[in-house]
């Protein structure tokens, strides 16, 4: 069976990724990459090339997208648009309304449609917060004590709203949301592989979290199944086992510098306002609590696991950057 894919967010890394191998299948007629700037592939050399994916420069939260879907009956939308820190112009509001408002828009514009017949949502484990109080383990029927109220995960809990709302109101539309653990590996840059490069790392005094990754070649090949194939509902998706902050320090051979959480926020701000690093309250929340997530609903329905651990993962991250790991390669 031939299909019509459209990918959103072609112009971040793993968004460009997904939309070529997606290109490279030969049972997908079409692929059409959209996002509000090309992708860097278009614009220099060196980059992931997209293939024969056709790029849309369009921006979500305008109803052109509606356009787009209709003009080339996309039956498949694999949306990869969300933004998980702002940009140095338009900050958070705009952060917030191309999160939330464009999946309002691209949601309509699929419910609108005659020929969407598959959905697949990229969201993020972040949806569970970080508390004291959490379980362990999270699995995916499993409610936050306290859930995140702030900045990127905040804008994934009402995605996830939306998308369920979606789904009910239609049912002929195989819908898959995908929670992913923070990405990791060679080509991701992201708030937190930039907080693991800095020479020093700040950590909250009194606390060693639980941190859980998943590698960027993972993270394509499981988007690459949930595109091609039907898998309705909502997944886990992380790198097996977890990391202590403190372990993660010694394998990128940093030295960690320990403060009271109010120093720590205060370094954050001046961070954020340096374009440094991005100190989001939410992830110093995590660096206070942790998170991890149980996966086996996802390995039971797609008969996979991960290729990478979350050591092995963070690992391959440390080579890229030229940080090798300590005590040679983990799995």
């Amino acid at each position: 069976m031939t299909h019509t894919v459209l990918v959103t967010g072609v112009s971040r890394h793993i968004g460009a990724r997904v939309a070529s191998v997606l290109a490279a299948d030969p049972d997908i007629s079409r692929v059409i990459g959209v996002d509000t700037v090309p992708p860097p592939s278009l614009t220099r050399d060196g980059v992931v090339s997209l293939g024969r994916t056709e790029f849309v420069r369009v921006d979500l939260r305008s109803p052109d997208i509606a356009q787009v879907i209709a003009a080339a009956d996309i039956d498949t939308v694999v949306h990869m648009s969300l933004v998980s820190a702002p940009s140095r112009n338009g900050g958070r509001a705009a952060m917030k309304e191309h999160n939330v408002i464009g999946t309002m828009q691209l949601l309509g514009a699929c419910q609108r449609s005659a020929t969407v017949r598959r959905v697949v949502v990229r969201s993020t484990t972040a949806v569970y917060g970080s508390s004291p109080r959490d379980p362990a383990v999270f699995t995916e029927d499993l409610e936050p004590h306290e859930g995140p109220v702030h900045g990127y995960a905040k804008d994934a809990v009402e995605v996830e709203g939306y998308v369920r709302g979606f789904a009910r109101r239609r049912p002929d539309v195989t819908v898959s949301l995908l929670r992913f653990a923070n990405f990791m590996g060679p080509g991701v840059d992201s708030p937190l592989t930039r907080y693991f490069t800095q020479p020093v790392l700040p950590t909250v005094l009194g606390f060693d979290p639980r941190l859980q990754f998943v590698h960027e070649d993972d993270a394509v090949e499981v988007l690459r199944r949930m595109a091609t194939e039907d898998h309705p509902g909502t997944y886990n998706v992380a790198g097996a086992g977890v990391l202590l902050l403190s372990q993660c320090a010694r394998r990128a051979g940093r030295p960690s510098l320990p403060l009271l959480s109010p120093a720590f926020k205060v370094l954050g701000g001046a961070a954020r306002r340096l374009g440094l690093v991005e100190y989001s309250p939410e992830q110093l929340r995590l660096m206070c609590h942790g998170r991890a997530v149980d996966t086996a609903r996802l390995e039971a329905e797609l008969g996979w696991k991960p290729k990478f651990s979350t050591g092995a993962a963070f690992d391959d991250f440390l080579r890229s950057r030229g940080l090798r790991p300590l005590g040679g390669v983990r799995t």
